[in-house]
């Protein structure tokens, strides 16, 4: 079965960096969209990036723009997501999806079938 892995979150002062991982298993995903969503406690979950696993055209949040970078490296069946010049406000539990694409990624969560378990960031002030 599909399984995506997450990784890589921690604790990090803001204006810091960290870079999280998702390894992806179980099936081809040449036909399929990545993407990072997070939610922060009380709030919806929300996109943060996506990237089109065959061809590479990316999207990102205007809140995240300039500061985040989404990559894939199809040999390791791994997508990251570099995160750079952190604030508080990025605090949230980071998820890691994948969702079948015939044109335009999508940025809403019904767009994505398939769920990482999530891995926490915390950025302090």
């Amino acid at each position: 079965q599909v399984q995506l892995v997450e990784s890589g979150g921690g604790l990090v002062q803001a204006g810091g960096s960290l870079r999280l991982s998702c390894a992806a298993s179980g099936r081809t995903f040449s036909n399929y969209a990545m993407a990072w969503f997070r939610q922060a406690p009380g709030k919806e979950r929300e996109f943060v990036a996506a990237i089109r696993w065959s061809t590479g055209p990316t999207a990102y949040a205007d809140s995240v723009k300039g500061r985040f970078t989404i990559s894939r490296d199809n040999a390791k069946n791994t997508i990251y997501l570099q995160m750079n010049s952190l604030k508080p406000e990025d605090t949230a539990a980071y998820y890691c999806a994948a969702g079948f694409v015939s044109s335009t990624m999508s940025t809403m969560r019904r767009g994505y079938t398939y769920w990482g378990q999530g891995t926490q960031v915390t950025v302090s002030s």
